[in-house]
């Protein structure tokens, strides 16, 4: 899969950024040659270290100690199509990735930095809406290393983090870097071809490098705890989709274990925690062919639109007062908004009579 493409900076905490593919599943793997590294030169001296190359050694103590603790449970996954990353989660086998990453897969190849022969893992459940989904190991599953999951939500920006993962097939590959900002809405194609948007809230936007077969790996903590699953970089639309250095996205683990508890449960999600209007929908152009709402086509049964007295046909132009001109912008309106808020919808009727609706959103599950 290509790599998402970031189309604008905002200065405020929570962004919308338009990427079209993911970091995870890449076909191709970086060349590379063996050789022995020169020994480096080193002089003798009698004098204490510094303050500051004690803080130095420190943190490179602590780097470490956290690549030792972590890595073994960083994995590479293999589908016929391509390979991304994943995260050990429990000692039954289960592997947290991205839904992007297992795409339309059943059966999958799990490959352990440590080495040893690849693994054979099955789809649990996968909720490509969240772009999160679960794998399991069946023989074998048991010597896994399950990671240890921290609090997302007590990270702060500027706060040391490390990715791992599987860039370019090079499996237990570190990087590192800092919390660059929180909050972040970062909207996506599943990178199946088919354009469906992904569209992730409360991202975690890191500079530590992320490059396909990234995903479904982990953004992990000075405390060798997972905070974040990578999920996408960013490109540079004005330098012709290049690679925009520094700008990586994750969902926090907060959201990420929500989703995959209920998907090994039962293999599907009920309780997302994410607002829905309970409609499938099309996007609809004016006369100029220029985006002007987003039509009805279908009503759930129960949906929350249709309770509140909307209708097939009807095209909805705003939700809580900002503006959905497309379907991306409306996935993006619903993603800051709750399961049970009340809210007004404005749309307009097929007779092109204006209207304004109170819907209390429901929950967008799968």
């Amino acid at each position: 899969m290509k790599q998402r493409v970031n189309k604008g900076a905002a200065a405020a905490a929570a962004v919308s950024v338009l990427l079209l593919a993911a970091t995870g599943c890449g076909s191709s793997k970086a060349k590379s040659s063996e050789s022995t590294p020169a020994a480096a030169s080193s002089s003798s001296s009698t004098a204490s270290a510094s303050p500051s190359a004690q803080t130095s050694d420190q943190l490179q103590s602590d780097y470490e100690t956290v690549v030792g603790n972590v890595l073994p449970s960083v994995v590479q996954i293999s589908t016929s199509s391509g390979l991304g990353s994943g995260v050990v989660y429990d000692g039954k086998g289960d592997i947290l990735t991205n839904a992007h990453v297992v795409s339309g897969a059943t059966s999958f190849q799990v490959t352990q930095p440590t080495g040893g022969q690849p693994l054979t893992a099955s789809l649990v459940g996968s909720y490509p809406t969240g772009d999160i989904a679960v794998i399991r190991v069946g023989s074998g599953g048991n010597t896994l290393k399950p990671a240890k999951f921290g609090d997302s939500t007590k990270l702060r920006v500027g706060q040391i983090v490390l990715a791992m993962g599987s860039p370019l097939g090079l499996t237990g590959t570190v990087t590192q870097g800092i919390v660059s900002a929180l909050g972040r809405t970062v909207t996506s194609n599943d990178g199946s071809g088919s354009g469906a948007a992904i569209t992730v809230g409360d991202a975690i936007q890191t500079s530590a490098a992320i490059n396909n077969g990234n995903s479904g790996g982990a953004l992990v903590d000075l405390s060798s705890e997972v905070v974040g699953i990578p999920s996408a970089a960013a490109l540079n639309p004005e330098l012709g989709n290049s690679a925009a250095p520094g700008i990586g996205f994750a969902i926090p683990t907060a959201t990420a274990t929500r989703i995959a508890d209920q998907l090994i449960a039962s293999g599907k999600v009920t309780d997302s925690g994410r607002a829905a209007l309970g409609v499938k929908v099309t996007g609809v152009v004016d006369n100029n062919g220029q985006p002007a709402g987003v039509g009805i086509a279908e009503l759930e049964p129960n949906s929350a639109a249709g309770n509140a007295g909307l209708k097939v046909g009807d095209v909805i132009t705003a939700v809580n007062g900002s503006s959905t001109p497309d379907l991306t912008t409306l996935s993006q309106v619903l993603v800051s908004l709750k399961p049970g808020q009340q809210v007004p919808v404005a749309y307009t009727a097929p007779d092109g009579s204006k209207h304004t609706a109170t819907v209390t959103l429901g929950t967008l599950n799968g």
